[in-house]
C-alpha cells in the first residue's frame, strides 16, 4: 500500500515527464532555454516593462467544499495589531550564499519582510559544517540580538519570517526546520501551503516517519531523509516532485544554498547578488534592497536553482508546466509598496487600480481618503483620476501596540478606535470617497464607515481596490472559510446596507485582468472566482493546524 502511495504521490505533478538533465554551469545571472518558461527572457530591472510571474498558501480546511456549516451572525470579532478583517500571508524567506555577515544580512533582510509575518522569525547558518540556529515567537526585533546573531556564524545562512494569530504550541513550529540524516544536515524555510500534505503524511507515518510539529513544511524533511537519490540537490527534486500546492523555498547544507518554487509559481521569490558576489534569494525584491543587493530575475515557476562553490546552476522540475497561477493579492495587499512581485511594480500597480476605480465607480464628492496603510496608493490613484483632493482623514495611531487591555466598560468600536484616528475638522460636513484594498469579513468596513460618519461627514462612499472575495484560499494565505467571507453570503447592495456607507463599488475581475494584459493567464484569481488552479477537494483533510492558528473549530 505504502508503494502505491509512493507511486501516487510521484504522479501528482500532472504526470510530469523524468527530471530533463541540468542546466549549464551558471556564473552570472542564469540563462535559462528561452523555450522554458518564456518566448522571450525578462527584461533588467531598470525596465519600467519588466513582466514576470506569481505565488501563495494557507492553513484553511476543505470541509466547506463539503458541508454547510454556517457563519454565527452574533460572533463577536476581536481586535489586535493585526488586522483582523484581512487576509494574511504566512510567511516570507530568505537566504544569502557567499558573505561572511550572512546571518546579518538575514536578519536585515527579515526585517524587510516584517509584512509578510510578524509573530515568529528564525534564522539557521553554517559555521565549521555546523548549521546553527536560532528562532523565536514575535517580531525579528524581539526574537534576534547581539549576542543571539554573534552565534550564527558563517557565509551561508537562510531566515523566515511568520504570521499566526494564536495557538499552543508555537515555537515547536518556527522556521526554518533543521533535520539531520544519514549523509549530513539540511534545514529549509517554505512560504506556500501543501495542499496533500495529510495523504503524504500518513504515507510517511505508515513506512515508520516521526513527526517533531504540525507543519507540512515537515513533511518536506521527511521526504528528503527517505530518498534514495544522488547527489543531495536529486534528494529536493525528488521529494518536490511529490508535493502539490504552493511553495518557495530555501534549504541550506553544509556547503549549499538551493532554492525551489513550485511548477505554478504561486508565491513570489526573487534572486540577487551583493557586490562582493554573495547570491541572495528573497521572498521580495525589498529585502534585496534594504542589504544592497542588485536583482537579477525570479526563481522561474519549477525551478531549482543550487548555489555553492562552483556557482549558480539550475535544474528543472517539471519543463513546460500546463499552467501558472500567481497569487493576484500579491500586488494588491500582501506585498511591500516598494518590491517588483512577478516583474511588477507593486506600487504601479495599486495606484492604476485605484484609477480604474474612479473610472469605473466614479461619484461626486469633496474628497478622497484612504484606510491606512493598505488602501493609501490605491486612494492616491483614485483622486488623481477623478481630481478630487486626497487627504489624510484616517490616521494610525501611533505606539498602539502589538496588544492592548481592552476596557471594562464595553467601548463601541474600541479595537479600530484604538488604531485608527479620524480628522473630525477635516471630515465635517464633506462627501467623502474612502478607498481600501480588500473586505473580507466586513467588520471592520462598517467600524470604519461608522467612524467616518461620527467625525461629521455627510457621505460616506466605500471603495474597494479588489474584487469580492468569495473563496478561501489554499496556497499559502490565511483566509477564512467560505461561509465567513462576507461578499460570499451577501450581494453589494445587501453589504452596503451592512457596512452602512452611501455608496460601495469594488473593482471588477474583468477590469483586474484587463490590466494585467498578456500576463492575466499566469494569475491565480481563486479568491474571487472559487476557480482553484490546484484542486484541494480531492484531499480530506488538508487542513494542518501548525500550532500558531489553534484548533480547526
Amino acid at each position: 500500500m505504502a508503494a502505491t502511495a509512493a507511486k501516487a504521490a510521484n504522479n501528482l505533478f500532472l504526470e510530469s515527464p523524468p527530471l530533463q538533465k541540468p542546466y549549464p554551469l551558471l556564473k552570472t545571472p542564469s540563462q535559462l532555454p528561452s523555450s522554458l518558461f518564456f518566448k522571450t527572457l525578462p527584461k533588467p530591472l531598470s525596465s519600467p516593462t519588466h513582466k514576470t510571474l506569481i505565488t501563495a498558501s494557507s492553513k484553511n480546511p476543505v470541509s466547506h467544499l463539503f458541508s454547510s456549516r454556517k457563519a454565527n451572525p452574533d460572533a463577536k470579532y476581536t481586535s489586535n495589531f493585526n488586522d483582523e478583517d484581512k487576509p494574511h500571508e504566512e510567511c516570507g524567506v530568505v537566504g544569502i550564499y557567499g558573505d561572511p555577515e550572512a546571518s546579518r544580512l538575514c536578519y536585515l533582510a527579515l526585517h524587510a519582510l516584517q509584512h509578510r509575518g510578524q509573530e515568529g522569525a528564525g534564522i539557521v547558518s553554517v559555521h565549521n559544517n555546523v548549521l546553527q540556529t536560532v528562532t523565536g515567537v514575535g517580531l525579528v526585533s524581539e526574537v534576534f540580538n547581539q549576542s543571539k546573531l554573534d552565534k550564527l556564524r558563517g557565509e551561508l545562512a537562510i531566515g523566515h519570517v511568520r504570521y499566526s494569530t494564536e495557538g499552543s504550541s508555537m515555537l515547536k513550529n518556527v522556521q526554518p526546520f533543521v533535520a539531520g540524516y544519514r549523509f549530513g544536515s539540511v534545514g529549509v524555510a517554505h512560504n506556500g501551503n501543501l495542499v496533500n500534505y495529510q495523504t503524504l503524511r500518513a504515507m510517511l507515518e505508515d513506512n515508520g516517519s516521526i513527526f517533531n510539529t504540525t507543519s507540512d513544511t515537515e513533511v518536506v524533511l521527511h521526504l528528503i531523509a527517505i530518498s534514495k537519490a544522488r547527489p543531495f540537490v536529486m534528494r529536493i527534486v525528488e521529494a518536490c516532485e511529490q508535493l502539490k500546492g504552493a511553495y518557495s523555498m530555501v534549504f541550506l547544507t553544509e556547503d549549499k544554498l538551493v532554492a525551489v518554487r513550485d511548477p505554478s509559481g504561486f508565491r513570489p521569490l526573487v534572486m540577487g547578488r551583493r557586490s562582493n558576489g554573495a547570491v541572495v534569494f528573497a521572498s521580495e525584491t525589498c529585502a534585496l534592497d534594504l542589504i544592497e543587493a542588485t536583482y537579477e530575475r525570479e526563481v522561474y515557476p519549477g525551478e531549482v536553482l543550487v548555489v555553492d562553490k562552483d556557482g549558480v546552476s539550475s535544474q528543472c522540475l517539471m519543463p513546460n508546466p500546463k499552467f501558472k497561477a500567481s497569487c493576484v493579492f500579491e500586488p494588491i495587499y500582501f506585498s511591500n509598496p516598494t518590491s517588483l512581485v512577478f516583474g511588477r511594480s507593486v506600487y504601479k500597480s495599486r495606484y492604476a487600480f485605484g484609477e480604474i476605480l474612479a473610472t469605473v465607480a466614479p461619484v461626486e464628492c469633496d474628497m478622497v481618503i484612504s484606510v491606512p496603510d493598505s488602501g493609501n496608493i490605491a486612494a492616491y490613484g483614485y483622486a488623481a483620476k477623478a481630481g478630487v483632493p486626497y487627504h489624510q482623514g484616517l490616521t494610525r495611531r501611533s505606539g498602539s501596540g502589538r496588544t492592548f487591555i481592552e476596557p471594562s466598560q464595553k467601548i463601541r468600536d474600541f479595537g479600530v478606535k484604538l488604531k485608527h484616528a479620524a480628522a473630525r475638522d477635516l471630515l465635517k460636513d464633506q462627501r467623502v470617497v474612502v478607498v481600501d484594498d480588500s473586505i473580507v469579513r466586513g467588520t471592520t468596513a462598517l467600524k470604519i464607515v461608522r467612524l467616518i460618519k461620527e467625525a461629521g461627514a455627510k457621505e460616506v462612499h466605500m471603495r474597494i481596490a479588489s474584487p469580492p472575495i468569495i473563496a478561501s484560499c489554499y496556497y499559502g494565505v490565511d483566509t477564512p472559510n467560505r461561509e465567513e467571507l462576507i461578499s460570499n453570503r451577501m450581494n453589494d447592495e445587501e453589504l452596503r446596507e451592512f457596512i452602512g456607507c452611501d455608496s460601495l463599488a469594488f473593482l471588477p475581475l474583468e477590469s483586474l485582468m484587463k490590466y494585467f494584459g498578456s500576463d492575466s493567464p499566469n494569475y491565480c484569481y481563486a479568491c474571487f472566482s472559487g476557480n482553484y488552479p490546484v484542486d484541494p477537494s480531492g484531499e480530506l483533510g488538508d487542513f494542518s493546524d501548525d500550532g500558531l492558528n489553534g484548533s480547526v473549530e
